[in-house]
């Protein structure tokens, strides 16, 4: 079921995306309400997992991640177990950075960052090539971003 979230609530999550920093007394100016219903507002929207976490978003290139690529793999069986076994063997990799089940031709679609184009490589020979259930890979680097927006649209 789809959360019921009155305007108020709406422009709460807009604040908290735009700058998840702020202060509860600078929300509830930016919302128009004071400080104690908007904490309170806030939490419920925690605690109803509306708003799963907080987190500062860091610029790869500079801290050395030079590479970012797309990783597309076929698995041989496509069981519910062999599904969970492979998502349980991309959390152990470091240099995924996400990963998404498909539907159609590829089964999982990983983003990949990496330092140099070597380590990547090595990274899809040595151990995502070579991971068990694993049929197909292929990859495709990234010329440059045109688009980051990790943040869910909210209009009003």
């Amino acid at each position: 079921m789809k959360a019921r979230l009155d305007a108020i609530d709406w422009q709460i999550l807009k604040e908290l995306q735009d700058d998840g920093r702020m202060t509860n007394v600078e929300l509830a100016r930016r919302v128009g309400i004071s400080a104690p219903p908007c904490l309170r507002r806030v939490r419920a929207l925690e605690e109803a997992g509306l708003i799963q976490g907080y987190r500062t978003l860091l610029d790869e290139k500079q801290l050395g991640y030079d590479v970012t690529a797309f990783a597309m793999v076929g698995l041989h069986s496509q069981t519910e177990a062999d599904l969970i076994a492979f998502e349980q063997t991309v959390q152990n990799w470091s240099l995924v950075r996400e990963s998404y089940m498909l539907s159609g031709e590829v089964d999982f679609l990983l983003k990949c960052v990496s330092p140099d184009l070597q380590t990547f490589q090595n990274f899809v020979i040595r151990e995502l090539t070579a991971a068990p259930n694993v049929d197909s890979v292929r990859t495709a680097l990234t010329i440059r971003r045109t688009k980051d927006e990790p943040v869910v649209p909210i209009t009003g």
